[in-house]
């Protein structure tokens, strides 16, 4: 009997994931310029692998920021300009959806949607949040949505087989998540807690592992390494193929260590962070095996959390009635410890 239902999720999940037929294999790009400011002639390899070393090493000033200064509101739409520049006008403005609650407590969720995620992506949630009486702001992460560049149909930019470019995007992100904590914490809120789905899950552990003001982390869809993911998923063989050109999985890994939620685990033990870890059984886009590495990571280290295993992968986690059950366990967490 589990064998067919695994055998009915399988096939449900590669339907779902062949609807998109605009995935581009891209060539493989070192993407030097996007870290260290221009491109030189010699080994880039050499020169972007001491770079990295450096800014794992000293993560607190690679993911330093300036405060931006113009926060606009208008209606439930929030917009300010972020603190990482990048060639794309459209990706340099970051867009907020908030969802305030006429009586609320001084508590609130900053939630970041799943790659490739469109503007209305996690909307429903940001709702499902307000009736559990939590605020909640929705932000487009980099590349996405309205920051889109008008030559992609997908966020391609964010997650490539350009290894600096996809370092530069997870970077925005997470700053522009820190910058969204500065805005909340400018109307008042001073419990805060984040939740991020697949690529917003990483981007959301990365900015809970520099940001103290956080006291709640909801991490949908957990793996250690986000190259593992690319490397692995099926979501992403598009950019594996590029990737693989020039690269091992484990060159890989050291190269996109600094984009990776196992670099900054032990920054978690003094953190007082109640986190909710939630997989997939079936996922083949975040394999297993790699979200049981993060349980077992957190165990190890005595990190306060809970977990959840959805019995369904990674697409199917949107479709009824898994999203009903992923919503509420979710919602439920951050009532019960926010």
């Amino acid at each position: 009997m589990l064998g067919f239902y695994r055998q009915w999720i399988d096939r449900w999940e590669n339907e779902l994931a062949s609807h998109d037929t605009n995935r581009v294999v891209r060539p493989f790009e070192w993407g030097e310029e996007w870290l260290l400011g221009q491109s030189a002639n010699g080994d880039a390899r050499q020169r972007l692998a001491s770079h990295l070393d450096r800014a794992v090493a000293d993560s607190d000033t690679f993911y330093s920021y300036r405060q931006p200064s113009d926060f606009r509101l208008n209606a439930n739409h929030l917009t300010f300009t972020s603190a990482v520049r990048s060639p794309y006008e459209e990706n340099n403005t970051v867009h907020g959806q908030y969802f305030p609650l006429a009586k609320a407590a001084n508590r609130a969720v900053l939630v970041l949607p799943q790659w490739n995620s469109d503007f209305d992506g996690h909307v429903g949630l940001c709702k499902l949040l307000n009736r559990f009486g939590l605020p909640a702001l929705r932000m487009s992460m980099a590349y996405h949505d309205r920051r889109m560049p008008a030559e992609l149909q997908r966020a391609d930019y964010h997650v490539s087989s350009n290894v600096g470019r996809t370092i530069h995007a997870s970077r925005q992100s997470v700053i522009d998540a820190r910058s969204c904590l500065d805005w909340l914490e400018s109307q008042g809120y001073t419990e805060l807690a984040i939740l991020g789905t697949s690529l917003g899950s990483c981007i959301a552990f990365i900015t809970a592992a520099h940001d103290r003001r956080l006291r709640v982390g909801v991490f949908n869809h957990v793996s250690m390494y986000f190259s593992d993911v690319v490397w692995t998923g099926i979501s992403t063989r598009h950019v594996q193929k590029g990737l693989a050109s020039q690269l091992t999985q484990d060159e890989l890994r050291r190269y996109w260590a600094v984009i990776s939620p196992a670099t900054f685990l032990d920054r978690m033990v003094d953190h007082p962070l109640k986190s909710l870890l939630i997989w997939g059984r079936y996922d083949t886009s975040f394999l297993p095996v790699y979200s049981r590495q993060v349980l077992e990571a957190f165990r190890d280290r005595n990190l306060p959390h809970k977990t959840f295993c959805l019995p369904c992968a990674h697409y199917t986690t949107g479709q009824f009635p898994f999203n009903l059950l992923d919503g509420l366990t979710m919602c439920r967490f951050l009532r019960r410890n926010l």
